[in-house]
């Protein structure tokens, strides 16, 4: 089994300021924990690419783009809204977050990995399609599925997301497009409250309330994830990544750990393995304590190396 590691030092150079908690240190981090224990020696390390604007506007409008790079500054920083700042390198790290989830898709479809992870940021799930929103630019996952939906192997994708806040910004591109499954865990009432209560056939929201137990998590994705999945039979799957349902995550207040999801990763390498030949593709969301990110993420990747 062959796992690929995609990520691009540029992804550290997206910084909205000393006191925001979407940080260049969490990518530090998690170099620093699998070059530590040796697991990043066992991955097919690979450099992120830029995304195309024909790539983004797969899942955003036309002049979603051009909007961003208006705001640009030239210096400092300029906030899209209350939460998300672009700083003159944000669109440039942007770009290669994004292009990772097409190299990973590519690379899995092309059986040259069994799997991929892309450790990179800004994240994108919160990323509508035609706002930025939650430090969110591009829907990184959004465009990964829908480049793999170009593709003539690929009828049917299931995107899983279990961070810690819904995924307003990928069931806002794929609610009406019933070949996307959009499996969802996390806090409710929370942000961003947009979506939550959405009725789709192939919208599946599980909404969990703060400090509830970590086996209520488990719960959701052994009744409604895994026949959700097995119905929809995907082609792919595409997990967005999300590590700040951890105990101590200072963002939100769920309680898993490591060992949460690690589990949840074995579930979903088992499903993949049974509906669409072990075809993942694992993108990076939140998690805002760069140790429990790190350690979660080691856990995550343990999981589809298979070590």
């Amino acid at each position: 089994m062959t796992t690929a590691f995609i990520t691009h030092h540029d992804c550290t150079l997206h910084n909205m300021g000393p006191e925001h908690p979407e940080s260049p240190i969490r990518l530090l981090a998690i170099q620093k924990v699998l070059q530590k224990t040796g697991l990043i020696e066992h991955l097919k390390q690979m450099e992120s690419v830029h995304v195309t604007p024909e790539q983004v506007q797969l899942a955003h409008a036309n002049l979603h783009q051009k909007r961003l790079e208006m705001k640009l500054p030239e210096e400092g920083v300029f906030y899209a809204d209350e939460d998300t700042a672009l700083c003159p390198d944000s669109l440039h790290a942007a770009s290669l977050a994004a292009g990772s989830a097409i190299l990973a898709t590519n690379q899995v479809l092309a059986e040259k990995v069994s799997n991929a992870f892309c450790a990179v940021r800004p994240p994108g799930h919160h990323a509508e399609h035609n706002a930025a929103m939650g430090f969110c630019f591009f829907n990184n996952v959004a465009i990964g599925a829908m480049h793999a939906l170009q593709q003539p192997a690929v009828d049917r994708v299931a995107i899983v997301d279990f961070d810690v806040h819904h995924c307003n910004g990928t069931v806002d591109i794929f609610k009406d497009k019933p070949e996307v499954l959009v499996c969802s865990t996390f806090q409710h009432p929370y942000y961003p409250e947009r979506y939550s209560d959405i009725q789709r056939d192939n919208i599946v929201n599980c909404p969990i309330e703060a400090h509830t137990r970590a086996s209520v998590f488990r719960e959701q994705l052994e009744k409604r994830w895994l026949p959700a999945i097995q119905n929809h039979k995907p082609d792919i799957i595409f997990i967005s990544a999300g590590f700040d349902a951890h105990h101590e995550d200072p963002m939100a207040d769920l309680n898993l750990t490591e060992e949460d999801y690690r589990w949840a990763t074995q579930l979903l390498m088992d499903a993949a393995r049974t509906t669409c030949g072990g075809r993942i593709v694992s993108v990076l969301e939140g998690g805002y304590n760069p140790v429990s990110l790190a350690f979660s993420v080691q856990a995550h990747l343990e999981v589809m190396a298979g070590y």
